[in-house]
């Protein structure tokens, strides 16, 4: 029902900008200009073992960080396609465009079940479902495998260092049921709104690879996206 409430808010209520709260738009010019600062490959800082190659469409700072959180903890849901639109150019930088090895098959990393139903939706889901429909009116196979799964419950990450983190959500995730055959039909793509740690992307690609869902020789296939990262992720980049 929460859910239901934020949709129909979303259409009756006045729009603000979800970047700098300028009104009457949900999304200004600059604000928007902020998500296509143009997508690169980021790291870490430590590097986790097993974080596949990501990119990401633009820093965590300013207009980008407000948008992501209007989104993620304000039910700002009309922002999920212009951020979809951000994740999709990350996912193309990194997936490459030849569809020879099938459709792009974006993963999202799920969130805890208590924060889904706190908020009344899933952000990562929702950003992905815009991302592939975007690489789709691009020409782009896409499409969302849902497919992960939480088998136990994690503490909040918030406050939580990168070690901490690691081991927070060390084996937490698991490819569900039925999974692993959706996942054999393309180019697995790992999608998240934010990239910090680096922690979550790691478990995610360790729970696909443990289901075979990135073919053989799953490390250098199976790659990640994300709309944004930490500063300091992109001043990583070696590329």
């Amino acid at each position: 029902m929460r859910g239901w409430w934020r949709e129909i808010a979303g259409l009756v209520l006045p729009a603000a900008c979800g970047g700098c709260g300028r009104p009457r738009t949900e999304l200004c010019e600059q604000c928007a200009a902020a998500l296509a600062a143009g997508p690169r490959r980021v790291r870490p800082d430590p590097e986790p073992a097993g974080l596949p190659v990501v990119h990401a469409a633009a820093p965590y700072e300013n207009a980008v960080r407000a948008m992501l959180l209007a989104h993620k903890e304000r039910g700002a849901l009309g922002l999920a396609r212009a951020l979809g639109g951000a994740l999709a150019g990350a996912v193309r930088a990194g997936a490459g465009q030849s569809g020879d090895e099938g459709p792009l098959l974006l993963v999202p990393v799920p969130s805890a079940r208590r924060a889904t139903a706190a908020r009344g939706h899933d952000p990562a889901r929702r950003i992905a479902l815009a991302a592939a429909a975007e690489l789709r009116r691009g020409g782009s196979a896409a499409r969302v495998a849902a497919v992960l799964r939480q088998r136990r419950a994690v503490a909040d990450q918030a406050g939580l260092g990168a070690r901490a983190r690691q081991v927070n959500l060390a084996g937490a995730l698991e490819v569900a049921a039925g999974g692993r055959r959706l996942l054999r039909g393309g180019r697995v793509v790992l999608v998240d709104d934010l990239l910090t740690t680096g922690a979550s992307l790691t478990e995610a690609a360790r729970a696909v690879r443990a289901a075979g869902g990135a073919g053989h020789g799953a490390a250098p296939v199976l790659r990640a996206a994300v709309v944004s990262a930490s500063p300091s992720a992109f001043e990583l980049n070696r590329n």
